[in-house]
């Protein structure tokens, strides 16, 4: 897709610009953001697409999975990224047990993040197993993100955070459910932790774009964990790559700070304000309990 003009604001990228993007082999880029500072810092920086990820269970609200994340979390989340980003598509997450009970459900949960937090389109797992119910939304004029793979979600199933896709059954089986998610409606779908060979091929066998996060370079597209990006988190996945030590920037920045407030360096002058000094001298006198009087 071409830049816009210098000057002129650059247009909103919907489902169907990225479905331009993967026919004219430019590569999409996704990151997930949780909040307004976020989404603003990752759109200036060019991004085609945010992902308001159930991750921030673990991002931000210190859970040890994306179970406990709730529809409440999720919304008021992508509500603050939605209000920050004036370019890129806004995808929301669908939380664990939201879209999962009936296809009804899901509508009325996918419906919410389009009509009260200004998502753009949702984002949820699973493949064969939940075709009918992205074939529901979408019917109903709700854009859906697939993700199949490693799905978070499904941790206990898996027993881990493991790659899927090794052997030719589970392989085949991951092909299946890109194949049935396209022709459900999907616009595209996540691969994550998956073997670069078998991304590859799905994305050569798909007419949706596929946006992959540990499954290698032949996807279409990228998308990585903010913190991740910007080594803000306890570990680091192999799949990502630390681009900033933003943490320990911001560490050796607090650090500073409590030791100007332990020495009196800090507020200095700079950061006073003052009383006229009419008024000063009034309070003085209003109030004998100050000074020598105290």
């Amino acid at each position: 897709m071409s830049a816009a003009p210098t000057g002129k604001a650059r247009a909103r990228i919907t489902t169907a610009s990225l479905r331009q993007m993967k026919a004219a082999g430019e590569p999409i880029v996704m990151v997930t953001a949780y909040d307004a500072p976020g989404a603003r810092l990752v759109e200036a920086a060019g991004v085609d697409a945010i992902l308001v990820g159930d991750s921030l269970g673990m991002t931000v609200l210190g859970y040890e999975s994306t179970l406990p994340v709730t529809m409440d979390d999720m919304l008021r989340a992508t509500a603050a990224v939605a209000r920050a980003a004036s370019r890129a598509l806004v995808v929301a997450d669908m939380p664990f047990l939201t879209f999962q009970i009936t296809a009804e459900e899901a509508l009325r949960n996918a419906g919410r993040f389009l009509a009260e937090a200004g998502a753009h389109a949702v984002k949820l797992e699973g493949g064969v197993a939940m075709a009918p119910v992205v074939e529901y939304l979408v019917e109903a004029g709700v854009p859906v993100l697939g993700h199949v793979g490693l799905t978070p979600q499904s941790v206990n199933v898996f027993g881990g955070y493991s790659v899927q896709g090794r052997d030719t059954a589970t392989a085949l089986a991951l092909v299946e459910d890109c194949v049935a998610l396209e022709a459900a409606g999907a616009f595209g779908v996540v691969l994550e932790l998956v073997p670069a060979e078998l991304a590859s091929l799905v994305s050569e066998e798909l007419e949706i774009p596929t946006i992959g996060i540990g499954a290698g370079a032949g996807c279409d597209g990228q998308v990585q964990v903010f913190h991740d990006l910007l080594g803000l988190g306890q570990f680091q996945p192999k799949h990502a790559k630390r681009y900033a030590d933003v943490g320990s920037a911001i560490t050796k920045a607090v650090s500073a700070y409590a030791a100007d407030v332990r020495s009196g360096a800090f507020p200095a002058e700079a950061n006073l304000t003052h009383l006229d000094a009419d008024v000063a001298a009034e309070l003085q006198r209003l109030l004998p309990l100050t000074g020598e009087d105290a």
